[in-house]
């Protein structure tokens, strides 16, 4: 397996997910779009992940490059048909390359929420073993507002019905993170655009707080994050 990721910052890498490549001795190419580096020829890929950001799917002006990451999202999983992961942004892009659109989330998904599977999740390969109502982290300012007409919706929230859907046999989407690791809530608030978001939706206090709340269900994401990676490979076989 040879995977390519998408990033759109330093800071939003794969996460805890790198650790399960590496034992499973699997060669991952970052591409950093935000630096400007180049997206490759796709065809030597056997799986895409598309991580989160600070930019929205709709600043095409101020970030240009979000048009062929997202005629290459779409050629992924239409024409070539291969395994796709989308996280946050990742999601939103999936939604917004496939013909759904994105929207403002109102009010904003900030902290340590639940969401519930839908009764397509429960039967959806990539939560298999998972339980139906799980906490994750949240961080998003919009929302998938209308999925694409050929998704289903694995996954919503109280406040965002579309917090993970699924396309054909082997592509899949979250709005919440499932990559977490110990430092990346101190990380992520290093960036302005997180951390505005992050105290005028939940206080000035509100790093402290967040902190504490992902180190105390760190065990119970990572568990999660592994099951779901492991699903993940199997949409190989």
């Amino acid at each position: 397996m040879r995977l390519l990721v998408f990033q759109h910052m330093d800071c939003e890498h794969p996460g805890i997910l790198r650790q399960f490549l590496a034992d499973d001795g699997i060669q991952w190419d970052p591409v950093e779009l935000d630096a400007g580096e180049p997206i490759p020829p796709l065809e030597g890929y056997d799986a895409l992940w598309v991580m989160g950001g600070p930019m929205d799917v709709w600043d095409v002006k101020e970030y240009p490059w979000l048009v062929p990451e997202k005629q290459a999202i779409r050629r992924w999983v239409q024409e070539l048909d291969r395994p796709f992961l989308g996280l946050c942004l990742g999601h939103q892009l999936l939604a917004d390359a496939l013909g759904g659109t994105c929207k403002p989330q109102n009010p904003p998904e900030i902290g340590i929420l639940e969401v519930d599977l839908t009764a397509e999740g429960v039967n959806d390969p990539i939560f298999s073993g998972m339980p139906r109502r799980q906490k994750c982290l949240q961080w998003h300012s919009v929302c998938v507002a209308e999925p694409p007409r050929q998704a289903v919706v694995l996954a919503s929230s109280d406040v965002c019905r579309v917090q993970a859907m699924g396309i054909g046999k082997h592509a899949w989407s979250m709005q919440y993170h499932i990559e977490i690791e110990a430092d990346t809530v101190t990380n992520w608030a290093l960036v302005p655009t997180y951390k505005n978001a992050l105290e005028s939706t939940l206080g000035s206090d509100a790093l402290d707080r967040l902190e504490n709340a992902a180190a105390a269900n760190m065990d119970d994401f990572n568990i999660n994050a592994k099951i779901l990676y492991r699903n993940f490979r199997a949409s190989f076989s």
